[in-house]
């Protein structure tokens, strides 16, 4: 049992009084045999975790307990809120007047007053979490200055404190939250944005407000010095040798981190591949004030003209990135590859390897296709179509076990050389793109299998299968379109699901049914429990290609190379620590991945309402994307979605149909992948807002 697990388990079952928690801690230290300095740490750090509480002076309880818990608190502009908990089927409901200051977005402990059939009440006691920063505007009223949130879930402006930034009104700023002992709230601005009116001050004001930060802090700058910028000869005793393999990485044309390369064999009946990946954990200690960065960090984070690294860029675009020419230390899988696209035999190890070549997807797209060669292609192409076989049979393997080929467009825009967006359109994915996914994916499967195996702790990337209500309302869908649908079984598997996106695969309706099957599925996250992928169809799958731009890959890294280091023998004891050390990096690894998204998201959507501001009276062709009670939401071939709003439709009553997703009126009808024709009426850039109606 770990160190944290134990002292939960001493204070819930012992009513604890100290009159100094001094004193606490020396009980703590003696009762787990355990140095003072370390109970201390872990106990701070429990009670910063919400996992604590101290009740009243000197008296701790853990949460749960006692009608206490902790959980996130959703505010409003009304003023009342909820509290979001971990396991709980609905949110606890916490009036205006019980919220004590806390702030939309702020972990809480709450404890819960009453519980019927209405619901929850509570009332907030403690804010365990606050605000990292606040975004917002710069307000005037009567010569005082006030920071109005871009967060409408904030009911109220906040006094600005005095310091010697020069503010002006309509300036976006990044504040912190003061809390003074009299429980008023007063802003200090931290860091000057620009101006509402600029829509690259407004790009800033979305990463700030996803707490997001191009720069990495003084510490970690000076740590960063002191990393090696080659590998040297005691790094590769007792690593294998690959540099005489024909290794070479594919990437997208404006990559500067590359963590995974590929080599690639064919004998008399299996394929050898190699698939070998950045050994970040060499040059990234765990606990050092780099790996503590990366873990806040968690992921990179791409942005349309920026990349905000997990890693500072001497690591992420230097010694860890596997650059053409030089020596690197990696972290590879090699496996033999039978004619029927099963593994029957691998190994896990550390290596060194020296890149042959650093190649696009475009470039290697070019040499499959035969439309153009390079020096470097050239050479390269045998080992091109050697891939393509291996992936084709690969595909074969993951169509009949029926992983889910969903198609999600995506969008790419060009930029001018000031940075600013003069088009957009679908990003292309080409046949280069799927060898390299294809074998990142076996890969994945192959190193999560062996330590599932094997009973050792690890983080996996988990897909669990979408609940039933959420199937019966993808059928009611169905059958409201005219789309026949085959019986839902007792066990929902992704062949299901698979056998229906067949169905419509040359039917105009393929598009709307890919999205509806789309928004069914649940959220992939990390987890320390091997829960499968539903969407790939795997028993076992994890993230071990990527980990000098996500946590998780860093994390089992870690694990891979002790397990190596130990000869594959690991202690309870030491299992118990790591199974700790991967529950933790799962969780804050999904919280990250989770704030990445909706931040790259936000972005993707601020640059699409510029391209779209000075288009307004213009007239589009569109598709039907979502049907709300409010109104339709539409998407052009860009990519670009708006919203029809009821009002803005052709004159008629309208009713509502959820289960079919359509707004039927006396003479209109409008429904989930119908095609119309809309004019664009408003773009709001604040809002990312862009508004059409049905064109006449």
């Amino acid at each position: 049992m770990s160190v944290k697990k134990r002292i939960l388990e001493l204070i819930d079952k012992n009513s604890l009084v100290f009159t100094d928690i001094n004193k606490l801690f020396l009980f703590l230290s003696s009762a787990l045999d355990l140095d003072v300095e370390k109970v201390k740490k872990v106990f701070y750090s429990l009670l910063s975790n919400g996992d604590l509480f101290e009740i009243r002076r000197n008296k701790f309880i853990t949460i749960p307990s006692r009608g206490y818990v902790k959980g996130e608190f959703f505010g409003t502009a009304k003023g009342f809120g909820f509290v979001k908990v971990d396991g709980f089927a609905e949110d606890i409901f916490i009036p205006a007047n019980k919220t004590n200051g806390a702030l939309d977005g702020e972990f809480v402990i709450a404890k819960i007053l009453s519980q019927g059939g209405e619901g929850m009440d509570g009332e907030v006691c403690s804010i365990y979490k606050e605000l990292d920063g606040l975004v917002g505007a710069v307000n005037e009223v009567a010569g005082n200055l006030f920071l109005d949130p871009d967060n409408n879930k904030i009911s109220y402006e906040f006094p600005i404190v005095k310091t010697g930034l020069k503010l002006k009104k309509g300036m976006k700023v990044l504040a912190r939250i003061v809390r003074t002992d009299k429980g008023k709230t007063k802003a200090q601005i931290c860091e000057i944005l620009g101006y509402e009116t600029d829509v690259k001050a407004l790009e800033l004001s979305i990463i700030r407000d996803h707490n997001l930060f191009e720069n990495f802090p003084s510490h970690v700058v000076d740590a960063e010095k002191q990393v090696p910028k080659e590998v040297t000869a005691e790094q590769k005793k007792g690593r294998e040798d690959f540099t005489k393999e024909t290794i070479f990485t594919i990437d997208g044309a404006d990559a500067k981190d590359l963590d995974d390369a590929v080599h690639i064999k064919k004998f008399d009946t299996y394929y050898e591949l190699g698939v070998h990946i950045a050994d970040v954990g060499e040059y990234v200690p765990q606990n050092s004030v780099i790996d503590e960065e990366a873990y806040r960090r968690g992921t990179s984070v791409y942005f349309p003209t920026s990349v905000l690294p997990m890693l500072p860029r001497s690591l992420s675009n230097g010694i860890c990135s596997l650059n053409e020419g030089v020596e690197r230390l990696t972290l590879s899988c090699v496996m033999k590859v039978d004619f029927n696209g099963k593994v029957f035999d691998y190994k896990i190890c550390e290596g060194v390897i020296k890149s042959v070549a650093r190649l696009t997807y475009k470039e290697v797209y070019a040499a499959l296709t035969g439309e153009s060669l390079n020096e470097k292609t050239e050479k390269l192409q045998k080992d091109f179509f050697l891939m393509r076989e291996l992936c084709d049979i690969l595909e074969e393997n993951t169509t009949k076990r029926g992983a889910l080929d969903l198609e999600v467009p995506e969008v790419q825009f060009v930029f001018d050389e000031n940075g600013m967006a003069i088009d957009l359109t679908r990003r292309d994915r080409n046949e280069a793109h799927r060898l390299i996914e294809d074998f990142m994916v076996l890969a994945n499967e192959t190193v999560a299998r062996h330590f599932h195996k094997n009973s050792i702790p690890f983080v996996y990337r988990v897909h669990e299968a979408p609940t039933k209500e959420k199937v019966y309302s993808v059928c009611d869908f169905l059958k409201g379109i005219g789309v026949p649908y085959p019986k839902v079984p007792d066990e929902i598997k992704s062949t299901y699901f698979q056998e229906i996106l067949d169905s419509v695969e040359t039917l105009n309706t393929k598009d709307v049914v890919n999205k509806v099957v789309l928004r069914s599925m649940q959220k992939a996250k990390y987890s320390n429990k091997n829960l499968g992928h539903f969407g790939l169809a795997l028993v076992d799958y994890c993230h071990f290609t990527s980990p000098i731009r996500r946590y998780p890959d860093l994390t089992i890294h870690r694990i891979i190379k002790e397990w190596l280091h130990k000869g594959g023998k690991l202690s309870e004891v030491r299992k118990a620590d790591l199974d700790e050390f991967a529950f933790e990096s799962a969780e804050q690894s999904s919280s990250c991945e989770r704030n990445a998204d909706y931040a790259e998201r936000d972005v993707d959507d601020l640059w699409k309402a510029y391209l779209m501001k000075d288009r307004v009276g213009e007239t589009f062709d569109a598709t039907i994307s979502s049907v709300t009670n409010f109104g339709i939401f539409v998407a052009l071939d860009n990519t670009v979605e708006g919203l029809v709003k009821v009002e803005d439709l052709p004159d008629d009553a309208y009713l509502f149909l959820e289960k079919q997703l359509k707004l039927k009126g006396t003479g209109h009808v409008f429904s989930i992948g119908d095609k119309v024709k809309v004019v664009l009426t408003n773009v709001n850039l604040q809002s990312r807002n862009i508004d059409f109606k049905i064109a006449e």
